[in-house]
């Protein structure tokens, strides 16, 4: 065992010893890789953004070209500079010096400070780490606080060029990412002051200020969904949240005619459940518009007294479980799809949280929360009371369809959990 230790340990020496030496050797500038990995780390998210946003349709070519240019431009100016040659060139006698005195102190300076602080007998007796949660912990903390530290660079340089719009919308966007609405919004009020005619920018905005006025589209959002639709009337994103508002006004047949041309307006590669939500709301609001045969009424299963989730720093997940009743167990296959899914009381009928499994899964614990939830913009965390769906479906399609089974739970809210759902009835 004292062998192969010192084996690794001298592989391991003779490995950082390579990696600190490479970069002297090749006489180039070091760099603090830490804050370097930290630094891509948040434009590899925002590039994945961008392609997600554009696959959904909620970005046109256009913007998303703009906004993947000026990402781009960034991401040069913060990682690449072709002004480091001279500065190694100059440098070249002191990087060979430092070089060889990094490989003699390294091995002579690890083992004594092992000797020192370190515990050799666990070379013959080694035990489980206490600290190896603590380590992923603090690695966690350490990039979080360089995503934040990246952010406040990005905000001073936005505040040293402040006629910057597309900066100011992609710095508002991030703010939206990690859940400061309220930031977001101050934001993005630059960002809409500097391009006014953009019909994304102003969804974006109008979106970010709905979630801090408390969930709801009235008043300034939904004035800004209306500039935003008249500049593009194509718009997925805007012809959502047009719908939206028609469905909280109870105009059910405007809700419908609006999702109707935002599903006509995704683009062909567009996620199958992006359109199984649309279908599904287009087919609620028919159904409530008076539409024969577009909707079907059921029944909320019993599932005890409702239950309030107490406010606490936890995530506010819905827990529990779905089994089916034992008069249906003989109707369908063990093939088809079970979809739980959380959709608010009031407001829109798309789900804000969903998961999806098989028939044969059942009984199935399930646990709902934002990492379910379909749309960024629409979280369960952020929701007032739900109900819980449990719907078997032959399709596959998370839409109602004659035939299938469901149960639902009595009204919720984020945080509750034991929640029983009973799938005890047909759809007609």
């Amino acid at each position: 065992m004292t062998l192969m230790f010192w084996l690794i340990v001298s592989a391991m020496t003779l490995g950082v010893i390579a990696l600190l030496l490479w970069p002297l050797l090749r006489r180039t500038t070091a760099v603090a890789m830490g804050e370097r990995e930290n630094r891509l780390a948040v434009y590899r998210q925002q590039f994945a953004e961008l392609e997600q946003d554009q696959k959904n349709g909620v970005l046109t070519e256009e913007l998303y070209q703009q906004a993947r240019s000026e990402l781009e431009r960034r991401l040069l100016d913060e990682t690449g500079s072709a002004d480091t040659a001279p500065t190694a060139a100059r440098g070249q006698v002191n990087s060979r010096l430092v070089a060889a005195v990094v490989a003699i102190v390294v091995p002579l300076a690890s083992v004594a400070l092992y000797w020192t602080i370190g515990n050799p007998l666990a070379i013959s007796h080694p035990s489980a780490s206490a600290f190896s949660a603590q380590g992923n912990s603090d690695s966690d903390r350490m990039s979080a606080e360089g995503i934040e530290t990246l952010l406040e660079r990005l905000k001073k340089k936005l505040e040293q060029n402040p006629n910057d719009g597309v900066g100011w919308a992609l710095l508002a966007r991030s703010y939206v990412s990690m859940g400061r609405y309220s930031e977001a919004v101050t934001i993005y009020e630059k960002a809409v002051s500097l391009i006014p005619d953009d019909a994304q920018l102003l969804a974006d905005y109008a979106d970010a200020l709905g979630v801090v006025q408390g969930r709801t589209l009235e008043g300034k959002p939904e004035l800004l969904i209306q500039q935003a639709l008249k500049l593009d009337p194509q718009n997925v994103k805007v012809l959502m949240m047009v719908g939206t508002v028609a469905f909280d006004r109870k105009q059910y047949a405007d809700a419908a005619r609006y999702w109707i041309q935002a599903r006509a307006n995704l683009p062909p590669d567009a996620e199958q459940e992006v359109l199984q939500e649309l279908a599904s709301a287009i087919d609620e609001a028919k159904g409530l518009a008076g539409e024969k045969g577009m909707a079907a009424t059921v029944k909320v299963a019993p599932a005890g007294p409702a239950i309030s989730a107490k406010q606490t720093g936890q995530e506010r997940a819905i827990a529990g479980t779905v089994t089916l009743a034992p008069h249906l167990a003989g109707k369908g296959s063990p093939t088809d799809t079970l979809f739980v899914f959380a959709k608010a009381v009031e407001g829109p009928p798309m789900p804000v949280s969903i998961v999806r499994v098989m028939r044969k899964d059942l009984p199935f614990t399930f646990r709902l929360d934002d990492s379910t939830s379909p749309m960024p913009s629409r979280k369960l965390s952020d929701a007032g009371t739900v109900v819980i769906v449990a719907r078997l479906s032959k399709s596959g399609e998370a839409m109602a369809k004659s035939g299938d089974l469901q149960g639902m739970s009595q009204p919720v809210k984020p945080g509750a959990n034991k929640i029983a759902i009973v799938i005890d009835r047909e759809i007609p």
